[in-house]
């Protein structure tokens, strides 16, 4: 139903509609914000979208949109000097304007008429809508880039770690190696068995640190935007790299170890 000429109307964002309406068609309802008992009903005349006025790392709140020439009707009891200070951004307002100009060129188009109205209203901040998204999203993205300096940092030295480790292992079993080949061992079977206990051991600290993981980035929601608790595809890499630096750690010095004189095994032991 549509509403009277003169009623006062208003529109509600999305996240509005899906907390009071759920699935009920929001058009046409009544609503009154608790500003006060003289306000009007006020009657809903549209569903804009969700907009991150908090901030692109703030979830979405719901959000009414008033016509500012109803605004003396639905604020009765507040002066008009107030108005502007009580629902604006500390009496500011701002206007958007849809351009294939760049916003240099539109300055004077739209400072004159709005000078041509009130002279004393100042023009501030103009700006295009790719300054204010990145202005928004700098500190997050900056945030984000130190982390990934330092997850980058810790993923290399987690591999050198990794790689020295193992290969220290395997070296210790040297002798042990050259004695079993010395024995009759196969060589394909002995190498299979020094690699199979390399990533037995890498496997147990890939498990610890995806437990890890899993805790880590679900704080990591919080502080940055578009993070997900559990990204597959990093995980994968990252679990593919440790494994391929295991075996290579473990295989390269099982085969040198397997090349060694199996009487100088002997001799040595």
């Amino acid at each position: 139903m549509a509403p009277r000429i003169g009623t006062p109307v208003a529109i509600v964002n999305e996240t509005f509609a899906r907390t009071f309406w759920k699935d009920l068609d929001p058009l046409g309802r009544r609503l009154r914000p608790r500003f006060g008992d003289q306000m009007p009903w006020l009657t809903v005349i549209g569903v804009a979208k969700d907009v991150k006025q908090g901030g692109v790392d703030q979830p979405t709140g719901t959000e009414l949109y008033l016509l500012l020439d109803q605004l003396p009707r639905v604020f009765p009891t507040v002066p008009a000097a107030r108005l502007s200070t009580l629902l604006g951004d500390r009496g500011r307002m701002n206007v958007m304007l849809r351009s294939a100009l760049p916003a240099a060129t539109l300055q004077q188009s739209i400072t004159d008429p709005v000078h041509g109205i009130d002279p004393s209203l100042p023009m501030i901040l103009l700006r295009n809508m790719e300054e204010v998204v990145r202005d928004s999203v700098r500190r997050p993205r900056m945030l984000m880039q130190l982390f990934a300096a330092f997850g980058s940092v810790a993923l290399l030295l987690a591999t050198i770690g990794t790689y020295g480790l193992l290969s220290y292992v395997v070296t210790q079993r040297r002798r042990e190696i050259g004695i079993r080949m010395a024995l009759g061992a196969e060589r394909g079977r002995v190498l299979r068995s020094v690699v199979g206990h390399g990533l037995q051991l890498a496997c147990a600290g890939l498990l610890a640190g995806l437990v890890a993981a899993l805790i880590l980035t679900r704080l990591m929601e919080t502080l940055f935007f578009g993070v997900r608790s559990s990204d597959p595809l990093t995980l994968l890499g990252v679990v593919t790299l440790i494994i391929v630096t295991a075996a290579a750690a473990s295989l390269v010095p099982a085969v040198r170890a397997t090349r060694v004189d199996p009487m100088v095994a002997l001799r040595n032991q």
